[in-house]
């Protein structure tokens, strides 16, 4: 291992699997079958011989029933993920790692590993991750017995699921599922921009028909379907309402099969490994960033974290938006695009770039915290075929909570500057716990089987200060309008006992 090599993705894979249950339990996957072909089709991809041999770190993705605390495992357990990876593929490192939550986690690991490579203290490592969503319901729904339980005596680094991205406050008043946050934020862009629902599902349609028309020619996708922005802004029983103004498919699908791989290397072991020159693309730029939890946030029509962190990697790749001709923007619901091409200038409507490479985490799958790896490992062949290009990924975690983006070409850079640590904002709202009067700042309605169920909503004060509240019956239904509620007056009253407020419009 060499101080100050340039570190070099050299070998990409992706893995898929459309079983769901209904033929019975052959050919079943499971989170380590498809990490297992995705790693080695990155091991292949990258041209070297025997290349496991040379692998010094594993990283592994976190997993989602790994990622909550009461989640089940109703498959069985695999209590050591990197582990049984190493042991699958016939590695044998020296570091495993089993990542924290968050979808960061794939361009986070980028960076770091990135940085252990020219610090010294890596030299050949794999990342992967995947998710079998779809082969545990199918399984569950129907009676499909499969077995994911496995062990490896290797020991690894457990990073646990990190710090709450949501508090009490939040959870007492219904903002328990990412479509409720990201409804907050949707409603918030769209009142910023005059838009009544309807119009807002239209824009977002019209965002989103685009990555479809990727995800449809890709043959990693889940739903490889070309869906119309007629189709996707309108209320159908194949596109229901789920939380104001979300439909099915504005939101991410986790319902896949889907692995991928990416391996990272110093230049000088790529070199004695005899890896060809259009086999490399290097990171030019990294930038990560962490904001508060939303209820704290002073802005909510769009993302500081976002702002800063691809400030961050276009800076430190010494680049503009104007420089870069690829994109993979994380777009587990639209307004996470709407605020990534803010906080780069894109005009959305109007720019031929495309914004995606997969064709998106609703149409191409949202795989857990593992879809930006499927993102890295497009843009790496993308780059390869376009070696004088530059792309940037973006990955996302919680509710633009957790930002980490990388700057990629395949042209050698002339020096590498390690990521710096995340940002941290400095501005917080104070939040209000008594009865008060503001403007709605904005909502979500939640829906269930029989329809709307909760509103809730933030409210601000003439003070600054911003009050958490659930709709009275009547302030639900005028929520339930066409016309955006923001801004108008409310009242809020809180029940001390149950912790929770409830709001009426005055």
């Amino acid at each position: 291992m060499a101080k100050g090599d340039l570190p070099v993705l050299v070998g990409v894979g992706q893995s898929l699997s459309q079983w769901d249950g209904t033929n019975g339990p052959d050919g079943a996957p499971s989170p380590l079958s498809l990490m297992v072909d995705a790693s080695k089709a990155a091991l292949a991809d990258s041209g070297a011989e025997a290349l496991a041999n040379s692998i010094d770190t594993i990283a592994v993705v976190r997993i989602f029933e790994d990622s909550i605390g009461s989640a089940p495992h109703p498959h069985g357990h695999n209590t050591n993920l990197p582990g049984t990876l190493a042991r699958d593929i016939g590695a044998t490192p020296e570091s495993l790692i089993y990542e924290t939550v968050g979808g960061q986690s794939p361009q986070a690991l980028v960076n770091e590993m990135a940085a252990r490579i020219h610090a010294g203290e890596a030299d050949c490592v794999l990342i992967s991750g995947s998710e079998a969503n779809r082969a545990s319901k199918g399984a569950r729904r129907n009676g499909v017995d499969i077995d994911w339980a496995d062990s490896a005596e290797a020991a690894y680094e457990d990073r646990g699921m990190g710090p709450m991205m949501l508090s009490r406050e939040e959870i007492k008043h219904g903002i328990i599922a990412p479509a409720y946050f990201y409804g907050l934020f949707e409603n918030a862009i769209a009142a910023r921009e005059g838009r009544s629902r309807s119009q807002h599902r239209k824009a977002m349609a019209e965002l989103f028909q685009p990555f479809s028309a990727v995800a449809a020619k890709n043959p990693y996708s889940q739903f490889p379907e070309e869906r119309s922005v007629e189709f996707l802004s309108t209320p159908s029983k194949a596109n229901y309402e789920y939380a104001d103004p979300f439909l099915k498919w504005f939101i991410a699908q986790d319902a896949v099969n889907q692995g991928a791989a990416a391996i990272l290397m110093s230049s000088s072991k790529a070199d004695a490994l005899g890896i060809a020159e259009d086999k490399r693309v290097y990171l030019h730029g990294a930038g990560e960033a962490a904001d508060d939890l939303i209820s704290l946030r002073p802005r909510l029509d769009g993302s500081w974290a976002m702002q800063t962190a691809i400030g961050r990697a276009l800076h430190q790749a010494e680049k503009t938006t104007a420089d870069l001709q690829h994109f993979d923007l994380y777009s587990c619901f639209p307004c996470a695009v709407f605020s990534s091409t803010a906080a780069l200038g894109i005009d959305w409507k109007n720019d031929p770039r495309s914004l995606t490479l997969t064709g998106g985490l609703p149409f191409f799958g949202g795989p857990g915290n593992n879809y930006s790896l499927h993102g890295i490992a497009e843009m790496v062949a993308t780059l390869r075929s376009d070696p004088a290009s530059y792309g940037l990924v973006l990955a996302n975690g919680g509710w633009m909570t957790k930002e980490a983006v990388g700057v990629y070409s395949a042209l050698k850079p002339a020096r590498f500057v390690p990521a710096e640590p995340y940002a941290t904002p400095t501005e917080q709202v104070t939040l209000c716990h008594e009865d008060c009067k503001g403007t709605l700042e904005t909502f979500t309605v939640t829906h269930g089987k029989e329809g709307p169920n909760k509103g809730i909503a933030f409210v601000r004060l003439e003070d600054g200060r911003r009050a958490l509240a659930n709709a009275s019956p009547e302030a639900l239904a005028i929520l339930r309008e066409d016309a955006s509620p923001v801004g108008r007056k409310v009242a809020v009253t809180v029940d001390a006992e149950k912790e929770r407020g409830t709001f009426s419009f005055i």
